[in-house]
């Protein structure tokens, strides 16, 4: 309203109002006055005295004055001059503050005045206003005390914030309450441009750390106790407890005397006041117990002054030259302060490049007939964008910090300090900075660290809350509303597998394993949850999950606890509590009873197999015997008796009940080789047999969800499950192949009579139905494959329903609507029931899981598993073979058959003329014992040896 009828009386102001403006050939400018080096400059002040922050601010402004014209090195040879106009806090009457005093003459004082650089506005309504002023006047607007985020927009040019600006205030708020991981808040404010815009940016700062505000509680400035008093019972009416409290400094004490009043500030609640707060508190010293009392327990947060010599130094003369009556600086106080600094030194730099102080009347000004506005005095000054622009390129370090601007015209390094209040002061638990976040160490200390390359992340902490009612634990940040409504919860009526969830006719009105691990869930919680179950569903067929979410998401329920799948696009409109039971879809084929067959023994192997296998028993014989025969008597004989030998020691190997013994190390390393290899084949047959002769075989050709996309044939899904959409818009299964079961019987009675007798050729289900049906019909069925979707069941719930505009939420199996913080609680209440084993302990009570296996012509064992093994094998009998033929034929070469009698030896013709032997010498020299050979080899070393020493006597005679 204030900004309405400013615009009735302003368009006989603003410049662009051009009723007197009849030549449009007037010059631009006329009555120009110049002052390259003026003696006197005059600053304006505006802001409200009798407040708060003016109260503060006024002898600041002052002391700031003083010491610039104390000063010899900043504008030498000029008298500084403030001229203070005090305004009014609403924007209307603060902006026409002026024109009721046409009278005498003083209409719009300081601009009549030919200031350079106006200080103020305190308020952000009275700085929109009086911006659009400057703007036509040229004349910059530095304001230490309006800090709405909107200012900053280009609509303002000369408009310089020469305090924080609550952008970055609210983005520090967002922080702390994510830092506590709350999700919910509530703002209270003033439903002013300071009010509102602030609460907007605080809505942006919450969404990126995925929180919100749950709701906007405004009210009007200037607002009586009973308003506040009806808005704040509304407040204590719904779940969140956690407040943020953005209103000016003159009207905010009202509203935690009421809080007060309401029991709003026991234990449980969270208040977090912005920096109005802190300015009321310091502006005061010592503070007021009474005031004190009420503000127990809140967080605040204030401009951070950094402890400087130049911040002492400016307290101590301030406290030696007031009287008992004045009270403290708040940092709004410093801000001011350096207001006047920054606005000196810029003149000071202005003057030094060149610069003039020159104004000139704009012909665009003037009064109507009869108006008494006096819109001719006011004049606009030449140098102001020059001026401007020095402004914000000034870097000095005042006493309330660095004084620099960056390129939105923002102070740079923005930095809050955290208070706790209690007992009769505040104590500091941290900062917040837009460079370091929450810590417990000064931003600038943490800044020479950063210079230093050290890590800040070990640094994002605060020390520890006392809350509200002089609590340490930190509250949950939100309760069930006190509007005596439990949760309606919906329960999924089921027809099939009632042991997850079903119809009871005791109290509460279900049962089953879902119903069961929510109430244990629920027990774990420190708080009791109001609830109401409510069946969904005829009972004839079971309900359509996508509808009952659809529902919850529509606030017709609060909460859904069942067997509800986490599913893509359910968690789209709700939220879901950490999984309790693993679920994802499979593909169930039947089973039936093989009888057994004479020939079941050799199903086993592969005809690859056992062709193998018995080639190697016979092989390894043979070479067994090679190796023994010349050593071992058990291995000799006549033929027959040789070659019955080999077939027995080749396959009583495989019961280990060989009777011949091997003497030769040779003979030994195969053998030890081969029993390794039987030992492996013997165990994998055994097992193999087992289950042939004890598990049932799959009837169906369907091996997974492969084959069973792949095939044209019909496939049976559940009544009211999810997977009929997902096989039809997910894996493009025709509709026409899809065929709904409602109960497990027909599940049953579809499988056993296959596509061709009219049922189906397969079922895809969620595995957790899918064991109970194994168990009840006795392993008639069988999973095969793996599973192709991995998800869980999970509890989904509603937020609160007493909430303007809430979010929906979605939780599967015990569901919630969006954000709700019961989920929260849910999820680690569902983590605590499965490592403490109660979870584990639910399911064997209602579900029993019977192991089912099933066999198939892939499983008989081929070569392929047992290459290996044979390869090994070959290779020690080969290497046996060639170590003992290399042996054998040296031997072979040193030895000469032994005459028939000793007359025909010829001493000096021992060896044989020819070295081609024939076959027959060969073979018989095979066919000789070892030990034969070796004495024979012996008598003809010695025969040798003999005759060299009968050669050498007759050589000698001779």
């Amino acid at each position: 309203m204030g900004r309405t009828l400013f615009l009735l009386v302003f368009c006989l102001w603003i410049p662009l109002e051009v009723v007197g403006r009849k030549e449009p050939s007037l010059p631009t400018s006329v009555n120009s006055t110049v002052s390259s080096r003026p003696k006197v400059v005059k600053f304006g002040a505006l802001f409200t005295m009798n407040s708060v922050i003016g109260r503060s601010a006024l002898p600041a402004i002052m002391a700031a004055v003083h010491d610039v014209n104390s000063s010899t090195s900043i504008l030498p040879g000029i008298d500084l001059q403030v001229i203070p106009q005090n305004t009014n806090c609403s924007e209307f009457l603060g902006t026409m503050e002026e024109v009721n005093k046409l009278d005498d003459h003083v209409a719009l004082l300081l601009m009549e005045n030919d200031v350079v650089a106006v200080v103020g506005p305190l308020s952000s309504g009275i700085a929109h206003v009086i911006s659009h002023v400057v703007n036509e006047l040229h004349v910059p607007l530095l304001s230490f005390g309006a800090t709405d985020p909107t200012l900053s927009s280009l609509q303002y040019p000369y408009f310089v914030r020469t305090t924080q600006n609550d952008h970055f205030q609210m983005f520090a708020i967002a922080d702390f309450i994510d830092y506590y991981r709350w999700r919910e808040v509530i703002a209270i404010y003033v439903d002013n441009d300071y009010g509102r815009n602030g609460i907007s940016v605080l809505g942006d700062a919450l969404s990126k750390k995925r929180a919100k505000i749950s709701f906007k509680a405004a009210f009007t400035p200037g607002a009586t106790e009973s308003s506040i008093s009806d808005l704040l019972n509304e407040v204590n009416l719904m779940e969140s407890r956690v407040y943020v409290l953005h209103v000016n400094p003159d009207s905010g004490l009202a509203v935690f005397s009421i809080a007060k009043r309401l029991r709003m500030m026991s234990s449980g609640y969270v208040w977090i006041a912005t920096d109005w707060l802190p300015s009321v508190l310091d502006s005061f010293d010592p503070p007021d117990a009474d005031t004190m009392d009420l503000l127990q327990g809140v967080v605040a947060f204030r401009h951070h002054i950094p402890d400087t010599d130049l911040k002492r130094s400016l307290l101590s003369r301030l406290k030696s030259q007031r009287d008992k009556e004045s009270v403290s600086l708040n940092s709004y106080a410093f801000y001011a302060y350096d207001s006047v600094w920054l606005a000196a030194r810029a003149l000071d730099a202005y003057l030094n490049e060149g610069g003039n102080i020159s104004f000139s009347s704009d012909p665009k000004l003037h009064d109507t007939n009869g108006s008494m506005l006096k819109l001719a005095s006011l004049r606009t000054f030449n140098g102001g964008p020059q001026f401007l622009q020095t402004i914000l390129g000034i870097n000095f370090t005042g006493v309330s910090g660095q004084i620099e601007f960056d390129t939105d015209k923002n102070l740079v390094d923005p930095t809050y300090d955290i208070l706790n209040i209690g007992g009769t002061g505040s104590r500091r638990i941290g900062f917040w900075s837009n460079h370091t976040g929450l810590s417990v160490i000064a931003p600038e200390i943490l800044r020479e660290k950063k210079s230093s390359n050290v890590s800040l992340m070990s640094n994002q902490q605060l020390y520890s809350v006392i809350w509200p009612g002089e609590a340490t634990t930190t509250p949950r940040g939100w309760v069930f509303p006190n509007n005596g409504q439990p949760l309606r919860i919906a329960v999924p009526n089921r027809v099939t597998y009632k042991d997850f969830v079903a119809k009871d006719k005791n109290p509460p009105g279900v049962h089953g394993y879902c119903i069961d691990v929510f109430e244990a869930a629920l027990n774990l919680l420190s708080y009791p949850v109001p609830r109401q179950y409510m069946l969904y569903g005829n009972g004839i067929r079971n309900p359509d999950y996508n509808e009952l979410v659809e529902h919850v998401a529509q606030n017709r329920f609060d909460a859904v606890v069942g067997d509800v799948t986490i599913v893509t696009n359910r968690t789209r409109i709700v939220d879901f509590t950490q999984p309790f039971m693993p679920s994802g879809l499979v593909v169930v084929v039947p089973v039936v009873e093989k009888k057994s067959s004479p020939w079941s023994f050799l199903e086993p192997f592969t005809t690859q197999m056992w062709c193998v296998t018995g080639a190697f028993f016979l092989f390894v014989g043979a070479v067994v015997w090679i190796l023994e025969h010349r050593l071992n008597p058990e291995f000799r004989g006549s033929p027959r008796k040789q070659l019955i030998t080999v077939f027995w020691f080749s396959f009583s190997t495989m019961f280990f009940s060989h009777r011949e013994n091997t003497v030769s190390g040779l003979g030994r390393l195969v053998l030890i080789i081969w029993l390794f290899v039987v030992l492996i084949i013997n165990s994998s047959y055994t097992a193999s047999l087992t289950s042939i002769l004890t598990v049932r075989q799959l009837s169906s050709e369907i091996e997974g969800i492969d084959s069973l996309i792949s095939s044209t044939q019909p496939i049976g899904v559940q009544d009211g499950s999810f997977a009929r959409k997902y096989l039809i818009d997910d894996l493009n299964i025709a509709e026409s192949r899809i065929v709904t079961l409602k109960t497990m019987e027909d599940y049953v009675d579809a499988l056993q009579r296959g596509p061709n007798g009219g049922g189906v050729v397969a079922i895809v289900e969620e595995l957790p139905y899918i064991e109970v049906l194994m168990s009840s019909t006795d392993c008639k069925v069988r999973t095969v494959g793996q599973e192709f979707t991995k998800s869980g069941w999970g509890f989904r719930m509603v937020y609160w329903k007493n909430l303007k505009d809430k979010a929906d939420k979605e939780y599967i199996n015990e569901a919630f609507q969006r954000d709700s913080p019961l989920a929260i609680d849910l999820s680690t209440a569902i983590l605590q029931l499965s490592e403490n084993g109660d979870l584990q302990k639910i399911h064997d009570k209602w579900l029993s899981n019977q192991e089912c296996t099933t066999v198939d012509d892939s499983n008989k064992l081929a070569l392929t598993s047992f290459w290996g093994l044979f390869l090994i094998c070959g290779i020690a009998c080969a290497i046996a073979l060639t170590v003992f033929f290399a042996r054998l034929y040296c031997q072979y070469n040193k030895f000469s058959p032994e005459p028939k009698n000793d007359e025909e030896i010829q001493p000096v013709k021992f060896r044989r003329p020819s070295r081609t032997p024939s076959l027959k010498n060969l073979m018989e020299f095979v066919d000789k014992r070892e030990s034969d050979v070796k004495e024979i080899l012996k008598q003809q070393k010695k025969r040798r040896h003999s005759e060299s020493l009968d050669e050498h006597s007759v050589s000698s005679l001779t």
